[in-house]
């Protein structure tokens, strides 16, 4: 009797997975694999950059080890937050435009810290190959970002005022309290 009852309603809810991947609302088929390569193009510049035994000059070394190593932890911390479910529990309301400011940053200091390393490194096969990577990690977060203003816009523009050519603006039909 009471299987009778409940039932219909005992219905399981295929969205409450915790992982959504490429269905989430941030993260689309195209771009789930770009965060991805992102993640993997940062994480082997990173690498790489820790592989070097000696620098006669470091300070590029370690810009370019900083900007890497940033930008491996925090993509992957982004693309988590924006594959699961656990972006609503973040008290962050705005991740359209949280995501194309650290997209544009993370290209942008990825092109400085790259072209820094190349310029001052000693030349060794390490090195050069942590350059390439470090420039192939810019052009996949630049891939990203053009995608993504491609496809949403700027989230940093605001809504336009409705035009209502140059005249006064059209009262609002429903009236308020049940005011006649």
């Amino acid at each position: 009797m009471a299987n009778d009852v409940y039932s219909p309603t005992t219905v399981s809810d295929p969205k409450s997975s915790w992982f959504l991947g490429p269905g989430s609302k941030y993260l689309d088929k195209v771009r789930f694999p770009l965060k991805v390569s992102e993640v993997l193009l940062s994480l082997v510049a990173f690498v790489l950059e820790e592989s070097v035994s000696s620098c006669s000059s470091c300070h590029p070394l370690y810009f370019f080890e900083f900007v890497s190593c940033t930008a491996f932890l925090f993509t992957m911390l982004l693309l988590i937050l924006l594959a699961t479910t656990l972006h609503n529990k973040v008290g962050i309301s705005c991740w359209p435009r949280v995501d194309c400011f650290y997209t544009a940053a993370i290209a942008a200091l990825f092109l400085i810290s790259s072209i820094v390393f190349a310029s001052g490194n000693d030349g060794t096969t390490v090195e050069t190959v942590a350059v390439v990577f470090g420039f192939l990690a810019m052009a996949a977060f630049c891939a990203d970002l053009v995608f993504f203003l491609k496809v949403n816009g700027s989230p940093f523009r605001g809504q336009a005022p409705p035009t209502t050519n140059g005249g006064p603006a059209p009262p609002e039909a429903e009236k308020l309290n049940g005011a006649p």
